[in-house]
C-alpha cells in the first residue's frame, strides 16, 4: 500500500499525462477536422510528385525542375549543412583569434577585440545578413572590372569566383566562367553567420582562458616556454574544458540562425520548404520535416562535442 505522500504523487503524474493525451488527442483531431472542412489533403504523398520550381544553387547534387519535392528539400539540406559546416568552422577560427586578442597585451589589438566582440553581439543577426549582402551586390564592382585579391580569386556583385579541379574563372561575356563561384546570396550568409557567431565564440575563449589559474602561466614561464608557447601548449589544453560545454551551444546557434537564409534569397532547407508549403498546401508535414532536420542535425553536433569534451576530460 502507497503512502499518503506517494499516493497523492501517483495521482496527480497521472492527471498530468491524462490532461496531455487529451490536449494531443482534441489539437490531431481538430487539425484532421479541419484540413477535411477545407478539401486539404495530409500525409507525405506529395513528396513524390514533381516540384516544377528551380533552385538558384546547389551543392554535390543535381537538381531539375522535373524532379520531385523530395529531390528539391534534399537539395536545401545540403545547402543549409554546407554553409553550417564552412560557418562553423570560420566562426572558431575567428572567434579564437579575436579572444586571444582580447587578452594581448597590446591596448590597440585589445581595443579592436572588445569593440568587435561589443558591437557584433548588439546588432540583430538579421541586419547583418542585409549588410553584407547589400556590400556584395551593391559595393563590389561588376564582373568586368571584378577585384583580384589573389591570382584566380575574383571579386564580384555576381559573386566569389575562384579556381577548382575542373578549371580556372575566366570572363566570358558578362559574367565568369569556369572554376567554382560562391554566390553573393552564399557568401553574404557564410560572412554574416561566422563573424556574428564568432563575436560570442571570443567571450566564451576569453572566460576559458581567464578560468585556468595564473600559476599555471607562471610555471610555463619558469621552465622557460615564451608567451604564445605558454598559451598554445599549457594554457588552452587546460581551457578547453571550460570552452567546449557553451562552444556547443554556439554550434547549434549557428546552425539553426542558417534558417535565416530565406531573407536573402539563399535556397536552404527552410526556403526551399516553404516554396513547397505554398505550391502543395501542406504546411503541416513542411514545417514536421523542417524540424524534424534541424533536430537531428543538432542533436547530431551536441553528441559528437559531448563525445570530444569527454575525450579531453580529467580522469
Amino acid at each position: 500500500m502507497l503512502a499518503p505522500g506517494k499516493g497523492r504523487a501517483v495521482a496527480y503524474q497521472a492527471l498530468a499525462l491524462a490532461a496531455l493525451v487529451l490536449a494531443g488527442w482534441f489539437l490531431i483531431s481538430n487539425t484532421a477536422a479541419n484540413l477535411e472542412a477545407r478539401r486539404i489533403a495530409s500525409g507525405f504523398g506529395f513528396l513524390g510528385r514533381e516540384a516544377g520550381f528551380e533552385i538558384g544553387e546547389s551543392f554535390f547534387l543535381r537538381y531539375g525542375a522535373a524532379d520531385s519535392y523530395w529531390h528539391a528539400l534534399a537539395i536545401g539540406l545540403t545547402n543549409t549543412l554546407a554553409v553550417a559546416a564552412i560557418g562553423i568552422v570560420a566562426a572558431t577560427l575567428l572567434g579564437f583569434l579575436i579572444g586571444l586578442a582580447h587578452l594581448a597585451r597590446n591596448a590597440l589589438l585589445r581595443g579592436i577585440a572588445t569593440a568587435y566582440v561589443e558591437f557584433l553581439r548588439n546588432v540583430p543577426l538579421l541586419v547583418q545578413l542585409f549588410f553584407w549582402y547589400a556590400l556584395i551586390t551593391e559595393g563590389l564592382p561588376l564582373p568586368r572590372e571584378a577585384l583580384e585579391p589573389l591570382p584566380g580569386f575574383f571579386l564580384s556583385n555576381r559573386g566569389i569566383f575562384f579556381p577548382s579541379f575542373s578549371g580556372v574563372p575566366e570572363l566570358q561575356g558578362f559574367n565568369f566562367a569556369g572554376g567554382a563561384a560562391l554566390s553573393p546570396e552564399f557568401a553574404a550568409l557564410l560572412v554574416g553567420l561566422a563573424t556574428y557567431t564568432a563575436a560570442f565564440i571570443a567571450e566564451i575563449v576569453r572566460a576559458g582562458i581567464l578560468a585556468v589559474s595564473r600559476g599555471q602561466r607562471d610555471a610555463a614561464q619558469a621552465i622557460g616556454l615564451a608567451r604564445w608557447q605558454a598559451t598554445r601548449l599549457v594554457i588552452l589544453p587546460q581551457a578547453l574544458r571550460a570552452i567546449v560545454p557553451p562552444l556547443t551551444s554556439q554550434y547549434l546557434n549557428l546552425t539553426k540562425n542558417s534558417s535565416l537564409a530565406v531573407a536573402i534569397g539563399y535556397p536552404d532547407l527552410v526556403s526551399i520548404a516553404n516554396t513547397t508549403i505554398n505550391q502543395t498546401g501542406q504546411a503541416i508535414e513542411g514545417v514536421t520535416i523542417i524540424m524534424a532536420v534541424f533536430l537531428t542535425i543538432s542533436l547530431s553536433i551536441s553528441a559528437l562535442m559531448n563525445w570530444y569534451n569527454a575525450t579531453i576530460a580529467i580522469r
